[in-house]
């Protein structure tokens, strides 16, 4: 007589597998009664088994459970015993892009993750028996005090503009948006790319703002590309980059402008050819004192200024340097200058000064370049930002920081 059996549903439990289902199939329960054969022989006819469950193995990286994961790592997924099928993970709704390699069955993500957010990685796995099922693992990346986002500086007037031409004493300036304490990782992040390739150094002006400027002078034509690479790194008091950033800029011709205290004379050089000549008179030299006491000098200072920028017209008055009382013979009240070319944030400029009958014969400005009116307008329509003029034989030097002072240092002092 055959009996029937009971059908028995098993759960096959592995670590990251999909569940196995074992069910016994229709077969007689008594060998003696039925005549059947010994143990371990082949199934009676109408019975069935279904294959063994292959063990699924799931890896996710970064673990489950990890913290403080760095936005750069990428997340992998790894499935052995079965076939990944698809992959998500998502923070907040925002979903990371990735890609499957269906030849090792891994999956591997495509875009950085962000700061301080909690993702969760869900996998869809088809295990060897053609079931299907959901694995999930969650971890946290780390969170900034602070981020720090990058500028690229022309100078601390304006920024510089990508693919733009700029003149052969244009450094490149990197402003980050925070106080940088590990200043040697945040120059790690940085580099620039010249060709012709030149050395070059760093000099940070401020806790934020750094420089790099080659040994000499940029050569004609040079193009230059500077890449950031601040996002994921530490630098300094968690501090962190806010993203990564890059730009390319190229020096046109190379153009020195030489204003000679003694002479009176300032001369344009192109790439090393004189090509104007033009009586100017310069700061007139002294001192006085300012509405709140301080010193106020009127000497066109000595060295290598770099152009800061070009303004059609520029009102000018004693008063934006500290010098309001009219009793005081060096102050003059407002006035509009035109063809103003600038070369500090004191208030150097070289500009057109039809009023100045001594050109070429005595130092009677405030500091300018004072030029004849045809004069400033050559130099207007001609220089351009980061162009250089060297002032001669004054006794006040230019400071480092007013305006783009770089030059005045020599290469073997910069940056210390």
């Amino acid at each position: 007589m055959v009996h029937r059996r009971k059908v028995i549903a098993t759960a096959v439990g592995v670590v990251g597998a999909a569940a196995g289902l074992t069910i016994a199939g229709c077969s007689s329960s008594n060998k003696a009664k039925s005549g059947g054969g010994t143990a371990g022989s082949t199934p009676a006819a109408g019975s069935w088994q279904t294959p063994d469950t292959v063990p699924v193995s799931f890896t996710v990286s970064p673990q489950a459970g990890a913290t403080k994961v760095s936005p750069t790592e990428p997340v992998t997924v790894a499935v052995e015993g079965g076939k990944l099928q698809s992959c998500s993970v998502v923070s907040g709704g925002k979903k990371i892009a990735g890609t499957v390699d269906t030849d090792s069955g891994t999956w591997k993500s495509t875009d950085d993750l962000a700061y301080g957010k909690k993702y969760t990685v869900t996998a869809t796995i088809q295990d060897s028996t053609g079931a299907t099922v959901k694995k999930t693992s969650t971890f946290t990346t780390l969170k900034p005090t602070h981020t720090a986002g990058i500028t690229f500086q022309a100078n601390g007037m304006s920024v510089l503009h990508t693919g733009g031409t700029y003149g052969m004493g244009q450094p490149v300036i990197v402003a980050f948006g925070h106080s940088v304490t590990d200043k040697d990782a945040a120059e790690k992040t940085i580099k620039v790319e010249t060709s012709p390739s030149v050395e070059g150094k760093f000099h940070w002006v401020s806790n934020s703002i750094v420089h790099w400027r080659p040994a000499k002078y940029w050569a004609k034509g040079t193009t230059v590309k500077v890449s950031v690479n601040a996002f994921g790194v530490n630098l300094g008091s968690n501090v962190y980059g806010a993203s990564n950033r890059s730009t390319h800029f190229k020096i046109g011709r190379q153009l020195l402008a030489v204003s000679d205290n003694n002479t009176k004379h300032t001369k344009v050089y192109i790439d090393g050819k004189l090509v104007r000549d033009m009586k100017c008179s310069n700061g007139r030299g002294g001192y006085t004192k300012g509405a709140n006491g301080q010193s106020i000098h009127f000497w066109t200072q000595e060295g290598p200024h770099v152009v800061l920028s070009k303004e059609a017209t520029h009102t000018m008055s004693s008063a934006s340097y500290g010098l309001t009382d009219p009793s005081n013979p060096n102050y003059y009240a407002p006035e509009i200058v035109k063809l103003c070319t600038r070369i500090s944030y004191s208030g150097e400029f070289l500009h057109a000064a039809p009023w100045n009958h001594s050109l070429g014969a005595a130092n009677i400005s405030h500091g300018c370049i004072n030029l004849s009116e045809t004069d400033a307008k050559w130099v207007y329509d001609n220089f351009i930002v980061g162009d250089v003029v060297d002032v001669h034989h004054t006794p006040k030097p230019l400071p480092l920081t007013d305006g783009l002072g770089d030059w005045t240092i020599s290469f073997d002092k910069y940056g210390k």
